[in-house]
Formats: structure tokens, sequence, C-alpha cells
């Protein structure tokens, strides 16, 4: 009976048309939740207005779930690393909306995921905030704590704009996977303690060097 439910609901679900600007995110039919969802990277972000879910698997980076609690448009980002100074000496900076550049640091990872939600229907007094990541999974990068950084910045940012943020789970030693809801708000997260400890912290090293080698890394590939 599950798997002919399931095989109905696949079956009848139609994929929600992604928003201009969102056609090269990686979406699929997830079998396990009976729905479709998106899949994000670190330096990606998703906005959407349908029913579909947002995830992805965060080790010190952070992802904020923002959503309109009247009309359902909402998305998620991922970043390393709070501004893109946080390495190198800034450069000539680029805010173009398609520049994954851009995305892959906290101050602009927010705003464009602000602006898109409001862009697409989303009003500023109706957003709420949902926070993940920043675990310690990362050592030996010249004392700098990516995970325990990336909190700060977050923090220092939902204060400033004044986010209404109603959850988080930040910190900690565990990488995460986290599933949004926009269309709901309601998210879900899980703990990778059985995955082996190198794994993500490998992934993340190997990004954050690209980050402060590279002004563009979009061969890199994690998750």
């Amino acid at each position: 009976m599950t798997s002919t439910l399931a095989h109905y609901v696949q079956t009848d679900a139609v994929q929600p048309k992604a928003l201009p600007g969102f056609s090269h995110i990686n979406r699929y039919w997830d079998k396990r939740h009976h729905a479709y969802a998106a899949k994000i990277a670190p330096g990606e972000f998703y906005v959407t207005s349908g029913e579909e879910i947002i995830v992805t698997t965060l080790g010190s980076c952070i992802s904020a779930c923002i959503w309109d609690t009247k009309t359902g448009v909402g998305g998620m980002n991922h970043f390393m690393l709070p501004s893109k100074n946080a390495y190198s000496t800034p450069k000539k900076e680029k805010k173009d909306f398609f520049d994954q550049e851009s995305t892959r640091y906290g101050n602009w990872a927010m705003e464009y995921l602000i602006n898109e939600i409001l862009k697409n229907g989303g009003s500023r007094e109706d957003l709420k905030a949902k926070l993940f990541g920043g675990g310690r999974v990362l050592n030996g990068m010249n004392q700098y704590d990516v995970g325990d950084n990336n909190i700060q910045f977050i923090k220092r940012f939902v204060a400033l704009e004044k986010l209404n943020v109603v959850a988080q789970d930040l910190g900690g030693v565990c990488p995460r996977k986290v599933l949004f809801y926009p269309c709901t708000g309601k998210a879900k997260v899980r703990k990778l303690t059985k995955v082996k400890n190198n794994t993500i912290a490998t992934r993340e090293k190997q990004y954050s060097t690209a980050l402060a080698k590279s002004t563009s890394v979009g061969e890199v590939e994690l998750f």
C-alpha cells in the first residue's frame, strides 16, 4: 500500500515552475518525502512560491531559511564565509544576481535571499527566519574558526535587519542535513553523527581554500 501511494503521489504531483533566475538549481523528485525538492550547494540560494522542499547539507556553513507567513514564498541560502574579505584583500565587488561569486558570502547571500523573496510577493513585516549550521568541523585554518565566525555574523545580521528569528540550531560539532518547506515554514534538521568525521570537513576545507585563491570556484562540487 505504501509503495502504491508513493507512486500515486509522484505520478500526480506537478513540479512547481522555477522562479526567474533559479532554473540552474538541481531539482528532483524526493521519494522519501513524496515531494519535489531543490538541492542547494555552497554559494547557492533558492526561492520558491510553490510546494517544494529546499535541501542542503551543512558543516561550518550557515543556511538561513526565510519565508513570508502570508504568501508562502520563501527560500534558503548556503554560505561559507561572512564576507568576501574574510580571507583575502577585497577586490572590486560585483553585485550581479547571477554571480555566484557574490552569494558564497553571508553579507550578499542574505541580501539576495531577502530581496528575491520580496520581489516575488513577500512583505518584510511578514518574514520569519530559521537559522542552521556553523558547526565546528574545520580545524587548523590559521586559528580562524569558520563556524563560530559565521554564527556571530548571522546573529549580527538578523539583529541589524530586525528579522523575526523563530528557531535556530547553530554550533556544535556535527554536520547537519536541513530540509525546509517554504510554503509552511516547517524545517527538519538531522545531525549527521554517523558521517565519517573527515568527509564534510575535507570538502569544506577544499572549498574555503579555493575561495581564498580564486575569484571563481564554480568547479568545486560539495555534497
